[in-house]
Formats: C-alpha cells, structure tokens, sequence
C-alpha cells in the first residue's frame, strides 16, 4: 500500500477509534436527557428510575472496564463477545423503560464487526434491531395486536435495511480493497520503471563511455597510419637522400639529392602540420566558437531533456584556434559531468568576451557537491575537473568550482583572449 493511502487509511481508523471510545458515554448521556424529558409522557415510576439509574451506572461501569481492555484485545474475542451482550441487555432494558435509551442501543451498529466474531454478527445485528424497533413503535412491550403488528413491521424494515447496508458496505469495501490494490500495481509499475530508467541511464553512461574510448582508439589508430604512411616515409626519404650525398662524389648529383631531400622535409613538414590541425574539434571546422557552443548546448539540452541556455556578452571576435578548442572542450566536459552526477533541471552557459580575456561560465542547479571532501576522497578534482583545470592552464589561464551540497555548481574558466591570427 502506498504512504499516501495508508496516512488515509490510519486517519480513518483514528476517528472511528474516537467514537468508538467515547460514543457509548454520548450517546447514553443523550438518552438519559432525552428521558428525562419525556418520562411524565412515557410515564416513568421512581421504581423506573431507581432501575434505570441503576442501569446508567452499570452501563457506565462496563464502558470503563472495556475501555482498559479494549487496547489488548483489538479484535472480536471472547471479552468482546461479553462486553457486546452485556451493553444490550443494559441497553434493551433501558428502552423498555423509556424508548428513547434506544440512543444508547444505536451503537451496536457500528462495532459488531469490531467486536463479534463472522457468525454472530447477523445474530447480534438482529438484536439490536430488535430494540430499535421496539423503541421506534412506541415503546417495549408491544400494545395489543395492532402494535405487535407495528413491531413487527419495523423489525423486517429495519432487518431489510441493515441487510441492503451490509450489501453496499460489502461492495465498498471491495472497491477499497481494489483500488489498494491498483495503487499497489501501479506503485510496483512505477518503481520497475525507474528501475529501467536507471539502468537504461548507466547503460547510455557506459555507451558514452565506450564512444569515447573507441573514438580515442581511433585517433590513435589513425594518427599511427599517418605518420607511417607520410611523415615516417619522408624521413625515411630524406636519409635516403643524405646517404646517397654523403657517398656522392659528384657535387651536381650532391646539390640534386640535398634539393630531394629539402623537398621531401618541406612535405613531411606539411604533413605533420595537417595531423596537427586535424586534432582540433570538428565542431570548429566551419563555425565560430559562439556558434560552435550554441550548437554544442542545443544539442546536449535535446538529448537530456535539461534545459540549457547559451548567453554571449561582449563584442564576439575569432580567437586562436587553440584557444577555441580550450573553451569548447572545457564546455563538452562540464556538459558530460552535469548529465552523469549533477541531475541538474536547468543549465546555463555564458561566454564573456572581454578586453584582455575571455571568460567562460557554467552554472547548473543540480545536486552540487563539496569540493574540498571530493578532493580528500579521491586525492584529486574529480568529475573530470582536473582535465578542465589543465587545459585552461595548458594556455596560460585559470580554472575554478564553486559548488555545494544541493546548491548546484558553477564553473568558471579565463583564458587569455589571443586574436586568430
């Protein structure tokens, strides 16, 4: 069962518990006024009240003794049996003394269930009726056929009654017992799937992780077959060259091999430049850094479903590559570590051009951390903070965090603002 519906459930039970605590001493009191009022009517004798005083105080007494026992036995039990039968026979008496003690008989209605075991729930039921009825037709005994036939009118309406009340609370119950259950369903529904959640989410990690792996692999791979397939081969060229000179007796035929091998070294030179340049970020390679950033943060919020924002102040101006793919790797790896660690709801990116440098910014309302416990834990930045710390500093700049537990974090990078060119 669910928190809510059983905070609802226990609430429920409180207040019946209330009343049935103390609506046997109101409902008694009632009928002792209400007698009290109407005994010249009903024509009550001092021998009346003598016995029904007496009646009240027994009454009174019993509902105390329960009251001490009603908490160990919370349940139909023999001592509840007993408390049941003896309330309404102090009851029935009470109403043939004065119908309006039937007050005080009403009360079995609503805790047989509580008191009497499944088979005398009817039986006790049916004699409770039978005292209502009593008092409904004017009064016990029943005066001459006609209010025989009166009594006995009430009594089938009243049995008919708690016979098509039984049936309606049996059906509500059932209805609560389902609808307990369809919570429960839907609970255990509901926890499955942000289990799959969960384990579809370290799935995508460890995919992001093996991407990257992969991807670094193959730059690896590739950077291997360049330089095999041109700068070793050029410089393997070029002392092919220098070793026919150094054995070359001819200075013309000398001057040709040192022109190959110079040749060769300009192009190996080329080469290596091209590999060089072909390690900064694709994302670079036809935007600038603010568009390169927009496009980087649109699709990062897209894939996360965290709402991301980029903000540019300052006048933009193309900046050195190296300082470019400093910012735009610093900003995939904050954007990396806020959809591992931070369960972030929204993120903000904001790049400041100023006079002498450029300032990067990321903030984000996740779950934050403490910085220094993080650095005690692990004896380093952590989260990938080291990384961003080096290439900020790898171009004469400087990295900072500032971040706590449930506060969210915000990073902050300075790079000098070197122009292209």
């Amino acid at each position: 069962m669910s928190t809510s519906t059983a905070d609802a459930t226990r609430r429920i039970e409180q207040r019946w518990g209330l009343f049935h605590r103390w609506g046997p001493y109101a409902l008694l009191g009632f009928g002792v006024v209400m007698s009290l009022c109407t005994s010249g009517v009903v024509g009550m004798t001092r021998g009346d009240w003598y016995t029904a005083g007496a009646l009240v105080g027994a009454g009174l007494a019993l509902q105390l003794g329960w009251g001490a026992l009603a908490a160990a036995r919370p349940g139909p039990s023999p001592a509840g049996i007993g408390y049941y039968a003896l309330r309404w026979a102090i009851a029935f008496v009470l109403t043939w003394i004065n119908p309006f003690f039937a007050f005080y008989a009403v009360v079995a209605y609503f805790d047989s269930e509580r008191l009497l075991p499944a088979r005398l729930v009817k039986p006790g039921l049916f004699l409770t009726a039978v005292t209502m009825s009593g008092s409904q037709s004017g009064g016990l005994p029943p005066d001459g056929e006609l209010g025989w036939g009166v009594f006995g009118g009430l009594l089938a309406v009243n049995v008919a009654l708690l016979a098509v009340f039984a049936h309606f609370a049996t059906q509500e119950d059932q209805r609560a017992r389902d609808a307990a259950a369809t919570i429960d369903e839907l609970e255990h529904t509901n926890n499955a799937l942000q289990q799959a959640m969960d384990e579809n989410a370290a799935l995508h990690a460890q995919l992001l992780v093996q991407a990257r792996e992969a991807g670094v692999a193959d730059e690896r791979r590739r950077l291997a077959a360049e330089i095999h397939d041109t700068i070793a081969q050029g410089l393997t060229g070029i002392i092919a060259q220098l070793q026919v000179v150094a054995t070359a007796s001819d200075e013309a035929l000398a001057r040709e091999h040192l022109d190959r091998a110079a040749q060769l070294a300009r192009h190996s030179l080329g080469e290596a430049r091209r590999s060089v340049h072909n390690l900064s970020p694709t994302a670079l390679e036809h935007d600038v850094l603010p568009e390169a950033l927009k496009k980087t943060v649109v699709e990062w919020s897209e894939r996360t479903g965290v709402r991301a924002e980029l903000t540019v102040t300052g006048t933009a101006e193309p900046l050195h590559e190296e300082i470019e793919a400093t910012l735009l790797r610093i900003v995939q790896e904050a954007l990396s570590n806020a959809s591992r660690h931070a369960a972030a709801t929204r993120l903000g990116v904001t790049l400041s051009y100023m006079d002498d440098e450029v300032a990067l910014d990321v903030r984000d309302d996740g779950r934050g951390f403490d910085p220094l416990a993080l650095v005690q834990r692990t004896g380093s930045g952590g989260f990938g903070l080291d990384g961003m710390r080096v290439r900020a500093e790898r171009v004469a700049g400087s990295f900072t965090v500032e971040s706590e537990p449930g506060h969210g974090t915000a990073l902050s990078a300075r790079v000098p603002l070197v122009r292209h060119g």
